[in-house]
């Protein structure tokens, strides 16, 4: 049951959320660029807190990820380090900064040493698993971004959503459990249809989270402008303008949260 009250609870760490994922208990995840915003988060629940290159887009005003660079995210990782207390701190390796296994090492131990990120993401799917097994060998626990890929935008030739056919479900279903067996601590699914995400999550032993990929995932992340309704451009069908009728951001985060831990969040207008 969604209490509210977090201001005690203990920091959230990898064994959290894999206890969570056994229990059939829902995390809750947004992405976060600040300190004041990630102390929010905390006051709310938020377990699972990613520093995401969406902010290429939702702050700096791009039309995708790619200009995001590694400078960039350490200055906002540690930004959310500052005002995080209890949640689990995820940053996104951005585009051309883990292009060898010796890049995405050096790109990731700046990420924890010097921002103070508890585990990297990174997209690219199956073609990463070399980078994964390099990355968990060597302490940096990593979460696999699967689905749509913002990174991969041109190539993809859009936003579009991934796994459709049989055929890109089965080769889905093989990179995912690839992936996990190279090392990889947590999946994100973006942008799946809601069958083929619950096939993934119950096909894995760690904490799958989704956005845009239904209810029957571990978890639930969104861009954190999108729940505010303050994002530039038309929201995504998978995401929901929380603070509409409400009188604060905190309330707002609450009731994500609430709505996420409940089930009632995704509902099936969000879904594919």
């Amino acid at each position: 049951m969604y209490s509210g009250d977090h201001a005690s609870a203990p920091p959230v760490t990898l064994d959290t959320l894999r206890r969570m994922k056994a229990a059939g208990e829902k995390i809750v995840s947004l992405t976060a660029y600040d300190a004041s915003f990630a102390a929010q988060m905390d006051a709310a629940g938020v377990e699972w807190v990613l520093v995401g290159d969406s902010l290429g887009m939702v702050i700096e005003g791009h039309d995708s990820t790619l200009p995001v660079t590694l400078e960039t995210m350490l200055h906002h990782t540690r930004a959310v380090a500052r005002g995080l207390r209890r949640g689990f701190l995820v940053a996104d390796l951005p585009f051309g900064t883990c292009n060898t296994p010796e890049q995405a090492m050096h790109s990731a131990v700046r990420l924890m040493q010097e921002a103070g990120a508890r585990m990297i993401k990174l997209e690219g799917g199956a073609l990463q698993r070399e980078l994964v097994a390099h990355l968990t060998a060597r302490g940096v626990p990593v979460c696999a971004h699967i689905g749509l890929q913002p990174q991969f935008v041109h190539k993809l030739g859009g936003y579009k959503v991934q796994g459709r056919s049989a055929a890109a479900a089965a080769a889905m279903r093989e990179e995912a459990v690839a992936l996990v067996a190279a090392g990889a601590d947590m999946l994100l699914l973006e942008c799946v249809p809601t069958t083929l995400a619950a096939e993934i999550t119950a096909s894995v032993p760690v904490p799958v989270i989704g956005i845009g990929a239904g209810a029957a995932v571990d978890g639930q992340v969104l861009v954190l402008y999108d729940i505010l309704g303050i994002s530039l451009g038309k929201r995504p069908r998978f995401s929901k303008d929380f603070l509409a009728g409400r009188g604060s951001i905190a309330d707002a985060l609450h009731a994500y949260a609430r709505a996420v831990k409940q089930g009632e969040f995704p509902a099936a207008e969000h879904s594919f």
